[in-house]
């Protein structure tokens, strides 16, 4: 079966895509939601205002890919294919996702809600995390070397736990950091 290549095309709001390989596309508030994605390539494509909420993620491959204003709820990014994983989120709602064990260095994350989202064993080294929500996000054996914490909140991250060398955080929320030794900190 010969799988369908599209590229340079605009997709709006009814007109999902068939299963197949998508090079430098553009999806504008297309809903993905509950969707099986699994297997598709896009390389080099943005997503604006799309719901990709508990979409199915097998073996699907995100190349450069950009999202802005995207519903990404409940989504197991960890299934993905993850040879040349790659992408960025901008005023995303990433709640409850799942990148555990993923390779995803220099991932920028901006103005986006990452509320209890599993970053277990994920490789974020060179990361930035720009005024992200990152309340009860799970932080277990990350690797964070260089990640950039600076203007993000609600995290609770133990630097014995992760690898946070040369890890970039604000005096104003470094009680984050000290999370487990149960103390008061007054700012």
């Amino acid at each position: 079966m010969q799988e369908n290549y599209i590229q340079d095309k605009t997709f709006d709001k009814n007109d999902l895509p068939t299963k197949g390989e998508y090079d430098n596309c553009i999806f504008n508030n297309c809903n993905f939601a509950d969707c099986d994605l699994s297997e598709f390539k896009f390389i080099d494509c943005t997503f604006n205002s799309c719901n990709f909420s508990l979409a199915k993620l097998n073996k699907t491959a995100f190349h450069d890919v950009k999202f802005k204003g995207c519903k990404m709820l409940g989504l197991r990014f960890d299934t993905c294919n993850d040879f040349g994983l790659s992408f960025s989120f901008d005023s995303c709602q990433l709640n409850h996702s799942s990148f555990y064990k993923t390779k995803i260095k220099k991932t920028v994350f901006k103005n986006s809600q990452l509320q209890e989202t599993d970053f277990a064993e994920t490789d974020l080294t060179s990361a930035v995390f720009d005024n992200c929500n990152l309340a009860q996000a799970n932080f277990d054996h990350t690797i964070l070397e260089k990640a950039n914490f600076r203007t993000s909140y609600n995290y609770s991250i133990d630097p014995e736990n992760n690898r946070i060398k040369r890890a970039k955080f604000s005096i104003s929320d470094i009680s984050g950091l000290l999370d487990k030794y149960d103390i008061d900190i007054e700012k």
